[in-house]
């Protein structure tokens, strides 16, 4: 089991990376059903000497093997066409987050609390404690409420980085003097793990990125305990 969820892709946690899933799970149909229908074609053409003329040439035949392509590659076109709106879309945002890409590590800040910015590293494994992920754990977390809209603005201070969270269905790239901006809504609560999905240098590898997903009333208490320090 530990193996097979390997090779899936994470758990959903915004509604764009549900319809993600689905997309992928509609076309790995899809291609399926297309691979299992033309090994069976081949096999029959290889091992069968009585091959029927009108398959190997024909008006009907034609007609066919064009239309048939065509018409699959529209079910695959339209709902991918309807995601890349969806991904683009940006709502009116409750809270917006600036993630600043560095070599090597993310910084956060709350732009709509002028005092609320810190650098989030990676945890080195000398200090890593108990229920801390190897290589995945950071020493400030990007702390956001879910079932609100949150708005992303990211950019960089040095190279070309990428802010990356599998299961929120977020890639975007932080690019020197570019604002790049995306926005999520997080279902449930928890931690989200992602990386730098963009090779920025050496240690390309080593600058996680940890999302907690908290509730509103405790966003709320940890902004108000925040700004009183």
């Amino acid at each position: 089991m530990a193996t097979w969820k390997t090779l899936m892709l994470q758990d959903s946690a915004t509604p764009l990376m549900e319809q993600l899933l689905f997309f992928h799970d509609h076309t790995l149909l899809i291609l399926t059903i297309v691979t299992v229908l033309v090994s069976q074609l081949l096999l029959t053409l290889f091992f069968n000497k009585l091959s029927h003329r009108f398959l190997l040439e024909g008006q009907l035949i034609e007609l066919i093997w064009t239309i048939l392509p065509a018409v699959i590659l529209i079910f695959i076109a339209l709902p991918s066409l309807r995601l890349i709106y969806l991904l683009d879309e940006v709502d009116e945002p409750s809270i917006t987050v600036k993630a600043i890409g560095h070599q090597w590590y993310w910084s956060y800040e709350y732009t709509d609390f002028e005092t609320i910015d810190f650098d989030s590293y990676l945890i080195p494994l000398t200090n890593l404690k108990m229920f801390h992920f190897r290589l995945l754990d950071v020493d400030n977390r990007l702390i956001v409420p879910y079932k609100i809209q949150i708005r992303l603005i990211v950019t960089s201070a040095d190279v070309i980085h990428s802010w990356t969270v599998p299961s929120l269905g977020v890639k975007i790239d932080a690019t020197p003097g570019r604002l790049n901006q995306t926005s999520f809504i997080i279902n449930r609560p928890g931690l989200f793990f992602g990386q730098c999905s963009e090779i920025c240098g050496i240690n390309h590898s080593f600058m996680p990125i940890v999302v907690e997903s908290v509730a509103p009333t405790y966003f709320a208490k940890w902004i108000t305990q925040t700004l009183d320090v």
